[in-house]
């Protein structure tokens, strides 16, 4: 678990030094950002970005209804969400709204499915706990 908490801090702290390097990367035109022009790509690319966000809601959902960590791995949802940082990145780099709209969403989808983890599993390993002094 020690290891996992390393994981945990290192991989946010280097997708800052990533992001530190986009200040030449400020949009300038804002008005396309309120009544954008959408293209094909852009359309396609929402569609596409929707349902590879929303696939780990399910498990997220599963898991705050059930109050359980059982059956949810994540380490998964942890490699996931950093490497929708880096899409991200990759979406800022090339101007796409539809890859740094969906990966946002994903990466606090995937983040909250592992703070859920978190706190799921901390609190089943002291009602173990409990059970085992009593």
């Amino acid at each position: 678990m020690a290891r996992f908490n390393s994981v945990i801090i290192v991989v946010p702290l280097a997708c800052l030094i990533l992001l530190d390097g986009c200040q030449n990367m400020l949009l300038r035109d804002v008005k396309s950002l309120l009544l954008p022009e959408f293209r094909r790509s852009d359309i396609f690319g929402f569609l596409a970005g929707l349902g590879t966000t929303f696939a780990a809601l399910p498990d997220l959902i599963s898991m705050l209804r059930r109050r359980s960590s059982a059956g949810m791995n994540p380490r998964m949802a942890a490699i996931i969400g950093a490497f929708q940082i880096l899409w991200v990145y990759y979406g800022l780099l090339i101007v796409s709204r539809p890859v740094v709209l969906w990966n946002v969403i994903g990466v606090f989808i995937n983040f909250l499915s592992v703070g859920a983890y978190l706190h799921f599993s901390r609190k089943e390993k002291s009602v173990a706990a409990n059970r085992a002094g009593n």
